[in-house]
């Protein structure tokens, strides 16, 4: 930039200018480098162009000669007494970034995925807050923060418990960035499942005293101390529930998860990333039956749930959002029994996944409810494992070397 721009202007232009320039204009000058790599430039940038994040899974066909000497064990698994080439199903897991602006032909690109990441075994995409990814390796009981535009990661070593392999006892975890201190957060919660535990589902049916409850454990990671200690706030979730792990996301510094207490009602269970405080959100009347099947966006930086309201006779797929603690309905959907809404564009206008023509699969489509329009993403994957997060690219992890890992438990 020109001698003759204010620092303070170029400052300001700096910060809305995509990730991409910014990391090569590191090179340029030891000041601009300085700049862009101090904490406060990092904690202040954040880009206004939203994106989408769309995962989803897509099967790879390997075709594998079983008399190679150089078989894995996998190979062997399927060893066949014929020396064809024989088609091992494997599964790949999937992110694709959309530019989401009002072109109707959406910019989609494939987002490069480090090889850290891709070696994960079954990885759950816990959340996207402030351009970074949270992943969880249940296997390896570690997660993982990837900022999908540096392409850095932070392995975070999440506290192993001694009853670890007992099946009645849960681990959830939550992620988001603290609104006032810009500090990003891992929560974790462990828990005994009332739907898991024998004896205590024995009392509830039976209607006996109730089984002296196990208190549940929580435990905060914050990334700048790099350890592990107990929350700040004193409530901690009821020990009659089970969290769902299915579409948990995390909204301007507070975290959602679905709920059930018992097998009877359904709610939203919150944790405040700066309190550290939980809080118990009731759902409207038609989906807080525990049998339906409802999920939870974004749309706008505000909580949407939405599902089939178990009331209404035509089963039409009713979205609701939620503004000062109290949930609205947007507008209802008729979707075909193997359609799914799966989020939403910043306009408002629902993404779907759709059955493909003939084949097995689903396509993603952009899907406008008052014109019946449909827009293709080209994106197609496996059934059932669309999911699509806003966010916006940042600098958080900048600072850091291209993989960090945090292992002070």
């Amino acid at each position: 930039m020109s001698d003759n721009i204010p620092f303070e202007i170029q400052l300001e232009i700096m910060k809305r200018l995509p990730v991409k320039s910014l990391i090569q204009f590191r090179s340029v000058s030891k000041t601009w480098k300085s700049l862009i790599g101090s904490s406060r430039f990092i904690t202040e940038y954040s880009r206004q162009q939203q994106h989408l994040l769309v995962t989803y899974s897509d099967s790879v066909e390997s075709k594998i000669h079983t008399k190679s000497p150089n078989r894995s064990l996998l190979t062997r698994l399927f060893r066949r007494r014929s020396t064809a080439r024989v088609p091992v199903p494997l599964f790949e897991h999937k992110y694709v970034s959309v530019v989401d602006d009002h072109h109707q032909q959406h910019k989609v690109s494939m987002t490069h995925v480090p090889v850290s990441v891709k070696m994960l075994k079954y990885p759950r995409l816990i959340s996207i807050s402030h351009g970074l990814v949270c992943l969880y390796s249940r296997s390896t009981l570690v997660a993982y923060l990837w900022n999908i535009s540096i392409r850095k990661i932070a392995a975070v070593v999440v506290p192993a418990s001694s009853n670890e392999c007992e099946v009645e006892y849960q681990t959830v975890l939550g992620f988001g960035v603290c609104r006032e201190t810009s500090d990003p957060k891992i929560v974790k919660i462990r828990y005994v499942d009332p739907l898991l535990s024998s004896e205590h589902m024995m009392a509830y049916l039976t209607g006996s005293i109730p089984i002296d409850p196990i208190p549940s454990e929580v435990e905060v990671f914050t990334l700048s101390t790099g350890a592990w200690r107990s929350p700040y706030g004193v409530n901690l979730p009821r020990n009659s529930i089970s969290f769902h792990l299915r579409d948990e996301l995390v909204i301007d510094g507070v975290f959602y998860w679905l709920a059930t207490e018992w097998i009877v009602t359904r709610f939203i269970v919150s944790f405040h990333m700066t309190t550290e405080e939980f809080t118990e959100i009731t759902l409207p009347d038609g989906l807080s039956d525990a049998s339906n099947h409802i999920s939870m966006s974004n749309l706008r930086d505000s909580l949407v749930v939405y599902g089939y309201d178990h009331r209404v006779i035509n089963k039409d797929f009713c979205v609701w959002m939620m503004g000062g603690g109290v949930f609205t309905k947007l507008f209802t959907i008729t979707l075909n029994g193997n359609a799914m809404l799966r989020g939403f564009r910043k306009s408002g206008e629902p993404i779907i996944a759709i059955p493909k023509e003939g084949k097995r699969g689903q396509l993603a489509v952009v899907y406008e409810p008052y014109s019946n329009h449909v827009d293709n993403l080209r994106i197609d994957g496996l059934p059932f494992s669309f999911k699509v997060y806003p966010y916006r690219e940042t600098l958080y992890l900048l600072d850091h070397p291209y993989i960090m890992v945090y292992n002070a438990i």
